[in-house]
């Protein structure tokens, strides 16, 4: 696993000066019939964001991002668009600038550990 390949690496930089950030899934929260397996590794890799945060503080911060959707893909015709905007309370895909603020949100911060992040629009609260 590269959080124990990269421990040494990543340790001796000073109090919060490393990060690892796992990009989990919207559905560690929900479960999917669909996608059982997926889901499954997708919950396992958020609780090892949480264990490995407990394990390399104060040192390295270890979070979590679970998007859902973000972009579509081109060849996404206009009734999926539409399918999948409505999941979400805020009805937009909002590319991958919302990541990129957020990883930098957690790179500059010094407290946040072990958290895991919702991109999701409000989708949980559909």
């Amino acid at each position: 696993m590269l959080n124990h390949a990269l421990e040494s690496l990543l340790r001796g930089h000073g109090h919060a000066a490393s990060d690892i950030i796992h990009i989990t899934d919207y559905v560690v929260e929900r479960g999917s019939d669909k996608h059982i397996a997926y889901a499954a590794s997708k919950a396992a890799l958020d609780n090892m964001s949480r264990s490995f945060a407990r394990k390399l503080a104060p040192e390295i911060k270890v979070n979590a991002i679970a998007p859902s959707l973000i972009l579509f893909n081109e060849g996404d015709d206009a009734e999926y668009r539409k399918q999948a905007l409505d999941k979400s309370l805020m009805k937009i895909a909002p590319g991958e600038k919302e990541i990129s603020d957020l990883i930098e949100y957690l790179f500059s911060s010094r407290y946040v550990t072990g958290r895991s992040f919702a991109v999701d629009g409000g989708r949980h609260l559909r």
